[in-house]
């Protein structure tokens, strides 16, 4: 039997450092914060007392990449980098392939940067007919190219590649990036050297906002991910780390976004029905997936309780999560009358609050 050599980490390597540094922070810290909303909780699904169906009729499955998700759940990128983040990305992603669920890596920017650390990010070897999803950061997609950019994909064998918009998070990331042009030009490069079927476009946390996800389709993008305000915020993770006047700036912007439920509603209407889109942003359970759905979203997006789960229990943990938020997404479909995902889209819903105004004005 052979055994695989642990990681040279002699080598100073800052993006490792900060990986592991950000999975410590959001293992133990408060990175969702508290007066943050999703504004889910501002939508009320009608209750069907007469469904007139059986469990057995209903069918959560979902196209996704050319193949078909056995419930409409994404395990959103992570992490990656460190043996420590290579056996997150290994037990989730094998808890995914049994599930039928999808699965995104972390951003590899630390594989663009040592590409030697390609095997933190290798899961195809346990869940070898799931969705998998590459992942890098929108600068460092410019900075790389179009050819960069396939290699990243290629080398872990990904079914598509996610870019990832997060300025939010650079510009409180002490060591961040601050020069943010050529986006849309990279998008549209992908788009027409990849597929436009095979890009994710997705934010981290901050929100997509209607014209930004109507100029994305513009360009050719399939698949979006609004990642809204509400769950994990990067900016309070990276405010964390910070020290001085960055740590107080990057406290009064920890709440800096548009929340989840108003981008998954907004986003929609901007873009028709002919995009698949992905909710994520503070996505908890399955009733929050079933709400996201009825607004409009293909897709729920989760991550911190994937992690936690994990933190807590391994992968037997991981599979005991994901079950739950399951059976509480299919019995939501049972107690609206929906016998499909897309019936639920369909079905009659109450918008109060801040999240009706939201809408309004977006």
């Amino acid at each position: 039997m052979s055994v695989t050599p642990p990681l040279d980490m002699s080598v100073d390597d800052a993006t490792a450092r900060r990986k592991d540094a950000h999975l410590d922070l959001c293992a133990q810290e408060e990175v969702a914060p508290v007066e943050n909303s999703t504004l889910f909780d501002q939508l009320s699904l009608v209750h069907c007392a007469m469904p007139e169906l059986a469990a057995d009729e209903l069918d959560l499955s979902t196209p996704l990449f050319g193949k078909r998700l056995r419930a409409p759940l994404l395990v959103t990128g992570m992490t990656g980098g460190t043996e420590r983040a290579m056996q997150v990305n290994r037990d989730v992603a094998q808890v995914a392939e049994a599930l039928g669920l999808a699965f995104g890596v972390g951003s590899q920017r630390a594989m663009a940067e040592r590409p030697e650390l390609a095997r933190t990010f290798a899961v195809r070897d346990v869940a070898p007919t799931a969705v998998l999803i590459g992942n890098i950061g929108l600068v460092q997609a410019v900075r790389l190219g179009v050819d960069g950019v396939r290699r990243l994909q290629d080398g872990i064998g990904a079914d598509a590649m996610a870019v990832h918009l997060n300025p939010g998070q650079e510009l409180t990331q002490p060591e961040g990036d601050r020069d943010f042009r050529g986006g849309y030009e990279l998008i549209g490069a992908l788009v027409k050297a990849l597929g436009g079927d095979r890009l994710l476009v997705k934010e981290t946390g901050c929100g997509l906002s209607p014209q930004v996800a109507r100029r994305l389709v513009d360009l050719g993008v399939q698949t979006l991910d609004v990642s809204g305000l509400g769950g994990t915020s990067w900016v309070r993770v990276e405010q964390l780390r910070a020290e001085g006047s960055a740590r107080e700036v990057g406290a009064q912007f920890s709440g800096w976004g548009i929340p989840t439920a108003a981008a998954v509603g907004a986003v929609r209407r901007a873009v028709g029905p002919g995009v698949s889109l992905v909710a994520a942003g503070g996505m908890r359970t399955g009733l929050d997936v079933a709400k996201a759905l009825a607004l409009g979203a293909d897709l729920g997006g989760l991550a911190l309780p994937v992690f936690r789960a994990h933190q807590e229990g391994g992968a037997p943990k991981v599979h005991e999560v994901l079950t739950t938020i399951v059976r509480a997404l299919t019995q939501a479909l049972m107690l609206t009358g929906s016998r499909t995902p897309a019936e639920l889209k369909q079905k009659p819903r109450v918008v109060t609050g801040a999240l009706r105004d939201w809408l309004a004005s977006l």
